[in-house]
């Protein structure tokens, strides 16, 4: 009985085709939901995300995805008074997980570009 082996099966039907829009929107609103970022570049906030819809949100994220690994480039704007390696560092770590987690594509890099500063968080 200890020794008896479970066979998992997998059934191909067919591919699946992630765009890369879909995966620099995950990676944006993976890195808005840190303590710290007040946008991505464009100013998208998390409160002006429901006015103006999400449909722009990858514009801060260019993403480049070659042979199922993902190379991540996010522009944010930082709230004041956060430290910004710290902070930088948080949002590599979220956009990692969640981008890997949603997409089974390896996450090889989390490059970000501090654009600006703001005065007031979601600013």
């Amino acid at each position: 009985m200890g020794n008896e082996k479970e066979s998992k099966k997998t059934i191909n039907i067919g591919a699946v085709k992630i765009a890369d829009d879909v995966v620099a929107r995950i990676a944006a609103l993976a890195a808005l939901e840190i303590e710290g970022i007040s946008a991505i570049a464009g100013n998208y906030t998390t409160d002006n995300l429901e006015r103006v819809g999400r449909k722009n949100l990858g514009k801060g994220a260019k993403v480049t995805v070659t042979s199922g690994e993902v190379r991540v480039d996010l522009s944010l704007v930082m709230g004041y008074g956060y430290n910004i390696p710290t902070t930088c560092s948080k949002v590599q770590s979220r956009v990692r997980t969640s981008v890997e987690n949603m997409t089974g594509l390896k996450v090889t890099d989390v490059n970000i570009h501090v654009a600006g500063i703001s005065m007031n968080q979601g600013e």
